[in-house]
């Protein structure tokens, strides 16, 4: 590291500079350290709380969401006190799609944070979609009217709370995701912006301009003077000092979605390369290059990020249940007590013994689109046992997968040989030899799970001036390991009938 690395010959001197990433996902809020080299000195996790005000709605209290934030740093950089002066900069990552409303002068929330999850917008999209306004969203952002998108979520809140409307109405409230209120609460609100990656899913940003769109905005009733500005992901956004925890104000700087930022992270910049990221849901992207381009098998455009002004977009396929599916064994049935024992009872019976579980808990996404579909678990019998649910459950999660895969590859007509993967589930190896099975893929799994954090990070090291280009980045060393796929033909086709003909009894249409 320093003067003989890449990353001091790109500064010219040797100081070595330390950046602090936050995460903030669905579950929880990570901070982490990084070095200038993308490696990851220390970490720390705050988990925050999951509401269900009624089934098939999920919110966040958007308040936990900061203090938990600060919470995480707190502890990070006091096990690291020697350090913080090397801090040369905050990357932030985040959850798509979860939206909050907050008042303009105090930041404080005026509704929970609606969560991507929710689906309380379903009748506004279906009566959009009637209406025949599927085809201009599409085209404008690259996404589907559907309510995994904040946009309807933000019209319900208009239409059932008349105070929240009436702030906004009076530019007394914002709309942000997780990145805009997390930056404007960590700048003392002199910064409220976001980068194209995430302005990107709120079905209210226009892919091919790179703005806010005035006439989706008149669509769903939003109101435009209230969304964040926007940014390229390596620019800076602002300065901080952490709600006074650091002597010094250090920029913001690498602002990025999470499933982005692990495409970045996983260094996909040529057209045609492919990850899959493993969280409380998945995101499957494919790098399609500068210009926009569209999906007519049920994948959304999406903007892959936008570095020093120039545009590179993807298509994405989005599982809604990934993670969740296992905390649900978890927390809801009680068949686990963790998550890590997953793995050895899947691989403690030699099938599933023609047991499916199709992880439709809230609708089916791409390439299904089914929102009113629900899980199934189907093919139990008395030899049935706990060990087959759970092996059940994660090759449900590999399927979905796969379908993803299977579309992507033809609609972007690229001979896929390897997919990258990354979250929380790499460390389930049986799970990653399935997907490399049922895909006949090699799966390439990041050692470091904490890809969406080392994205954002790389994005401010280029803003910084740290790196150059992606071209220096993509010379920085990494670790993986790959699962190639060892199942027979035969038995892969068999699973994938049986995989039909499952998702064929939850499909509502």
């Amino acid at each position: 590291m320093g003067c003989n690395g890449p990353a001091g010959a790109a500064r010219g001197n040797c100081a070595v500079k330390l950046i602090l990433g936050i995460d903030q996902s669905t579950s929880a809020t990570k901070a982490l350290l990084f070095t200038e080299m993308g490696e990851l000195l220390d970490k720390t996790a705050v988990s925050h709380q999951q509401i269900y005000p009624r089934p098939g709605w999920v919110e966040h209290d958007a308040v936990e969401i900061y203090q938990s934030t600060l919470q995480a740093v707190t502890a990070l950089l006091a096990r690291n006190k020697a350090k913080q002066d090397s801090l040369l900069c905050l990357s932030i990552t985040n959850q798509r799609e979860t939206i909050v409303v907050f008042d303009k002068e105090s930041g404080e929330p005026l509704h929970n944070a609606i969560v991507w999850q929710c689906r309380r917008g379903e009748k506004i999209c279906a009566e959009l979609e009637a209406a025949g306004h599927g085809e201009t969203v599409k085209r404008k952002t690259g996404l589907k009217i559907d309510t995994y998108f904040p946009a309807s979520k933000l019209t319900w809140l208009l239409q059932n709370r008349p105070a929240i409307a009436q702030k906004l109405a009076d530019g007394e409230a914002l709309i942000g995701t997780i990145d805009a209120y997390l930056i404007y609460r960590l700048t003392n609100g002199r910064s409220f912006a976001t980068d194209q990656t995430n302005a990107s899913r709120t079905l209210l940003f226009d892919i091919n301009t790179l703005t806010w769109d005035a006439e989706l905005c008149q669509l769903f009733g939003v109101p435009l003077a209230a969304l964040p500005e926007v940014h390229d992901s390596n620019t800076s956004f602002g300065e901080t000092d952490l709600d006074g925890l650091l002597e010094r104000p250090i920029p913001i700087a690498g602002v990025m979605g999470d499933s982005q930022a692990a495409l970045f992270a996983q260094r996909c910049f040529t057209p045609g390369s492919a990850k899959v990221t493993f969280g409380t849901g998945s995101s499957v992207l494919l790098n399609i290059g500068s210009k926009v381009a569209y999906s007519d098998s049920g994948l959304v455009t999406a903007l892959a990020w936008v570095i020093d002004g120039q545009p590179v977009y993807a298509f994405e396929g989005i599982t809604n249940f990934t993670g969740a599916t296992i905390a649900w064994l978890r927390d809801q049935l009680g068949l686990i007590n963790s998550v890590e024992e997953t793995e050895e009872l899947a691989a403690d019976v030699p099938d599933t013994g023609g047991v499916y579980l199709v992880p439709a808990f809230v609708g089916l996404s791409a390439p299904y689109w089914q929102p009113q579909a629900r899980a199934v678990i189907v093919g139990l019998n008395p030899s049935s046992t706990k060990k087959h649910v759970v092996r059940a459950a994660l090759e449900g999660i590999a399927f979905r997968i796969h379908d993803v895969l299977l579309l992507m590859a033809q609609d972007a007509a690229v001979n896929l040989q390897t997919v990258h993967a990354d979250g929380g589930a790499v460390n389930n190896r049986f799970l990653m030899q399935f997907v490399a099975d049922l895909t006949r893929l090699t799966v390439r799994a990041a050692r470091l799970p904490e890809l969406s954090a080392l994205g954002a990070v790389l994005a401010g090291l280029i803003g910084m001036g740290v790196y150059a280009d992606l071209n220096a980045i993509a010379q920085l060393p990494r670790e993986t390991i790959d699962y190639l796929p060892v199942m027979s033909t035969e038995v892969v086709t068999k699973l994938k009938q049986g995989w039909q003909r499952a998702v064929r009894q939850v499909l509502t249409e």
